[in-house]
């Protein structure tokens, strides 16, 4: 299946429709910064938060994963938020099947062991997009018990299954300050990238978020500020 972008979504998807303005070009600088970040081991799998809701985080992480894509570098995206997920909605397909469908098929949250000392194979329901290489995995039907699947040996092995489906997997998490689920998530990941809004996100919700992170250790990458003022020229260039 080929997902479209959503037109709606469109203005929001900046490093597609307006690929020489000083948005894109910052996405350009991130996808950089995070490639350079690592001398010793190559960061693949990065998950993206934010301190509460509506703080952008999805516009921002669907922006990198097309950058990186752009770059010639094969990306999946996936929609771990499975409370209010949005990456459905920016590419424009369905919610389903996605994520959950994948643990439902694997067995719930049971072992993934097989008989035999076998591992069980996951088949992905990726949703290829008109971005070349760029494939998409929505959330799926949202599950009653969110964190304990994120949580989950199960996930675990989803996440090492998806390191052989990409060289990057970006990954939509749910905010920090809300639920705790990117913050048990964040510890199997290579790095999170903490996404704040200017003239929204409150500087005590950010400490606390940092904090939060720093408690289950996760390898804090640094923190995208989004929503800025075009005309703050300090951010410009």
């Amino acid at each position: 299946m080929t997902a479209g972008i959503n037109n709606n979504h469109l203005e929001s998807l900046v490093t597609l429709a307006d690929p020489q303005s000083p948005a894109a070009e910052a996405f350009r600088n991130l996808r950089t910064n995070i490639q350079f970040s690592s001398l010793d081991k190559q960061l693949r799998a990065i998950l993206l938060t934010s301190a509460r809701p509506d703080e952008g985080k999805s516009e921002t992480v669907a922006n990198l994963a097309i950058t990186f894509a752009q770059a010639g570098n094969s990306v999946a995206l996936v929609d771990c938020d499975l409370r209010r997920p949005r990456l459905h909605t920016i590419f424009g397909v369905g919610l389903e099947p996605g994520l959950t469908n994948v643990v439902l098929d694997a067995g719930g949250l049971t072992s993934v062991a097989a008989k035999n000392g076998a591992t069980k194979s996951f088949k992905f329901p990726f949703v290829h997009t008109t971005v070349p290489n760029l494939k998409l995995l929505p959330a799926g039907p949202l599950p009653p018990n969110p964190a304990e699947i994120m949580g989950s040996n199960l996930m675990r092995e989803i996440i090492e299954r998806l390191r052989d489906e990409a060289d990057y997997i970006f990954f939509d998490a749910p905010p920090l300050l809300a639920v705790t689920d990117a913050a048990v998530f964040s510890t199997r990941l290579d790095g999170v990238l903490l996404v704040l809004k200017a003239n929204k996100t409150k500087r005590d919700d950010a400490k606390e978020a940092k904090e939060q992170l720093a408690k289950v250790r996760a390898n804090v990458l640094g923190v995208v500020l989004n929503n800025v003022k075009e005309g703050a020229t300090r951010f410009r260039y």
